[in-house]
């Protein structure tokens, strides 16, 4: 078998409504999306090196903004442990407008009682808003966090824009 040559790391920042966002991937998926914190981006001084896939993901996150798109196309990859993995896959299925709980995303994946680590596993999703991780409540609607962007500022407004009801 011969051995996959990684494709080049492309790089994309863009604008947003919760402000700018880099995009990290290749030619073949998006592998890192990055909400910018208190307006700086890891990236920040970094020359963009776009591919077309960044820039069709770009153009995706522009028509869910806009209010013209609820899920997304473009691929993406993820690097984590299984059980990490098991969760993400979990993310993938919920629905626009739709949420889970800490607590069925646990039982989904056969670890009912591994709340604090269902919890770390969504916080880990590198790609945020491609992967909804923001649809994850506490059971009684409440948000109890959020590592991506601003954290939970950002959270309710993915919320509110998806019309979800929270506390």
């Amino acid at each position: 078998m011969t051995p996959r040559t990684p494709a080049a790391e492309a790089l994309l920042t863009i604008e947003s409504p919760l402000g700018r966002i880099a995009l990290h991937g290749d030619s073949e998926a998006v592998t890192r999306l990055e909400l910018a914190v208190g307006g700086r981006l890891s990236t920040d001084g970094t020359a963009d090196s776009p591919s077309p896939l960044l820039e069709r993901a770009a153009a995706e996150l522009d028509e869910y903004f806009a209010g013209a798109r609820t899920s997304f196309t473009v691929p993406v990859r993820t690097s984590g442990t299984p059980f990490q993995e098991a969760i993400w896959q979990q993310l993938r299925a919920i629905p626009f407008g739709s949420v889970r709980g800490y607590g069925e995303l646990g039982r989904a994946t056969g670890r009912a009682t591994a709340g604090r680590a269902v919890g770390g596993a969504v916080g880990a999703n590198p790609v945020p808003l491609l992967i909804p991780c923001h649809r994850v409540l506490a059971s009684d609607a409440r948000i109890t966090g959020y590592s991506a962007g601003d954290g939970i500022p950002t959270k309710v407004w993915l919320l509110d824009h998806e019309g979800i009801a929270h506390r």
